[in-house]
């Protein structure tokens, strides 16, 4: 099998979309989300869980539980205006979906793949970032995800 080229972060981003239609992801009008500086990994080992019997005499043995993304996701994002403006708009359109019964997805794109990873989450509001002299003012964004994440064809803009 023929080697691939190693890509670059470069190009990627982060969107958001809210459900048309109770239940069915959106597969367009994803909104990009600017500022964005870093992702976190999805790519999370599943628990481990203890199977061993008394037939064993040296080793346990273990099969694959649930993966845990830990809570919260963290995007880290140069804190701007416009992120600000725009991150209330996203949790007040979140929270105007979940009164309609409908979710919002989030996508995680590379420029140079086919698929991107699409999760169901809930944003959660900005509040004050740390701030020291002579640094970036950069601030976390969190999303808290409500189902697995799933690779699928990669929205167009």
């Amino acid at each position: 099998m023929a080697r691939g080229i190693a890509l670059s972060t470069a190009g990627m981003a982060l969107k958001y979309a809210v459900e048309t239609e109770k239940g069915v992801r959106p597969t367009t009008g994803y909104v990009r989300i600017h500022d964005i500086k870093s992702t976190p990994s999805f790519n999370v080992a599943p628990e481990t869980i203890e199977s061993t019997d008394l037939e064993q005499s040296e080793y346990k043995t273990y099969v694959p539980g649930l993966k845990d993304p830990g809570g919260a996701l963290e995007f880290n994002a140069n804190f701007t205006q416009e992120l600000q403006t725009h991150w209330g708009q996203i949790v007040d359109a979140y929270e105007e979906a979940l009164a309609e019964g409908k979710r919002m997805w989030f996508e995680i794109s590379h420029p140079k793949l086919d698929q991107a990873a699409f999760f169901p989450g809930e944003p959660s509001r900005m509040g004050l970032p740390e701030a020291s002299v002579g640094s970036i003012f950069e601030t976390t964004l969190y999303i808290t995800p409500i189902d697995a994440p799933v690779w699928e064809a990669k929205t167009t803009a």
